[in-house]
């Protein structure tokens, strides 16, 4: 295990959206290609992928649906993000996502600094995305932050010290965050690779070595379950 994650599972206390909802309200949830709900489901259609969620909350009297790590996902075949000419297919998720309502606070992971920010606009895309940079027993990693309101971009600056459980953004709504269901993208970054306000939530089979070791399960830091 690299120093990175160990240092991951030794923190406490850690949230990322809304501190109000304990994790006991929290229900995982199954997105992947394998998910036979999904097939009956229009997944291009964030409206009826947001009633899907919103159900599955009732179902499970739950307030946040969570999951999707190194998920193997059929919801990225309509962006051409991730179907680009010429290359392998992106489908597998290398992030955590948390899904409820646009408009819920979104909370800095850990003490840190403004890395960068963006508004990925592609369909498909994180929108409005937030980079934190932190230093922790002398190891530099990033959280990712995508699929914000456009409002969250506002009066941002790079380099801004950050506080733990810091409001930053709030999630954002179809079409501006994407076009998909409300939610959080969460990502912990461990090598940027010189990106700026945006790095990659999605891989190809060929590449996921790679990324289990740069991207590591945000769980191992939210420690959800």
């Amino acid at each position: 295990m690299n120093k990175v994650k160990a240092l991951l599972e030794n923190l406490k206390d850690v949230k990322v959206i809304d501190y109000s909802i304990d994790y006991s309200d929290y229900v995982a949830v199954d997105l992947s290609a394998s998910n036979v709900e999904l097939s009956k489901l229009n997944i291009t259609d964030a409206l009826a992928f947001e009633n899907y969620i919103e159900e599955y909350l009732t179902k499970n009297n739950a307030k946040v649906a969570f999951g999707g790590y190194q998920e193997i996902r059929n919801l990225y075949k309509r962006s051409t993000v991730f179907n680009a000419e010429n290359s392998d297919e992106r489908n597998i998720h290398i992030g955590l996502d948390l899904w409820i309502k646009a408009g819920t606070s979104v909370l800095a992971a850990l003490d840190g600094t403004i890395h960068s920010f963006q508004n990925n606009t592609a369909l498909g895309d994180y929108g409005p995305t937030i980079i934190l940079e932190h230093e922790l027993e002398e190891l530099k990693f990033y959280t990712l932050y995508g699929h914000l309101s456009l409002d969250s971009l506002k009066d941002k600056q790079i380099g801004s010290k950050i506080k733990k459980g810091e409001v930053i953004a709030a999630l954002g709504s179809p079409p501006i965050n994407g076009d998909y269901a409300p939610h959080l993208h969460f990502q912990i970054i461990i090598d940027i690779e010189n990106k700026v306000g945006d790095y990659p939530g999605v891989c190809n089979i060929k590449d996921l070595e790679f990324y289990s070791e740069n991207c590591p399960d945000p769980n191992l830091l939210l420690k959800i379950i």
